[in-house]
């Protein structure tokens, strides 16, 4: 719903068009045809005016939707608020950093506990104990993992310390889970944005 701002800014644009048109026309006195190509320009223009001013938050999220394509990476908004775009394959992919190492991670509100593989866990100094004492069922059947705790996990200015999660064998896709999710003031998927507000 548009405020009593905007309708006053949008009242004012369109009054300052009209008088811009009437004054051309006025001073050039210019033939019939020439006179409605004129007004037909005009009104091409401040239309096209209008129509950027009347979207223009639609036009920001175009805007944070390329920057995020070109980059590869969230969109951090302001503070501790993330906007996260759908990727080619219909999941939400972020990096955070564990330990102060970037992972790439997929956000999964399916998986209870975050999760990464032996090898990431080794990278990132996240000591695993030999004992695999826990089944876990996930999309591909059961597996086994260890428990294990990450000093940190960093999600742009998002920050969690201490953080549980498991360990599994050969198992390299690493999910962030609702354990992380669970933590945040807010999280929702809004139209092709995973919104993730720390």
């Amino acid at each position: 719903m548009m405020g009593t701002n905007d309708l006053q800014l949008g009242g004012l644009y369109l009054l300052m068009a009209v008088m811009l048109v009437a004054g051309a026309l006025i001073g050039r006195r210019a033939p019939l045809a020439k006179g409605v190509t004129s007004i037909l320009a005009f009104v091409v223009i401040f239309g096209a005016g209008f129509i950027v001013f009347s979207f223009r938050d639609d036009l920001n999220y175009v805007a944070q939707r390329l920057e995020a394509e070109a980059t590869g990476r969230p969109v951090q908004l302001s503070g501790d608020v993330i906007r996260v775009p759908i990727a080619v394959d219909g999941h939400f992919w972020v990096q955070a950093e564990v330990n102060g190492v970037p992972v790439d991670f997929l956000v999964d509100s399916g998986a209870t506990m975050t999760t990464i593989g032996r090898k990431t866990a080794a990278s990132v100094g996240v000591p695993v104990g030999d004992q695999r004492n826990q089944l876990v069922r996930t999309g591909n059947g059961l597996i086994r993992v260890a428990t294990a705790r990450a000093e940190t996990v960093m999600l742009g200015d998002i920050e969690r310390r201490d953080v549980r999660m498991f360990v599994a064998d050969g198992d390299e896709l690493n999910v962030l889970g609702m354990n992380f999710l669970t933590s945040l003031r807010r999280w929702s998927v809004e139209g092709r944005w995973l919104v993730l507000e720390g």
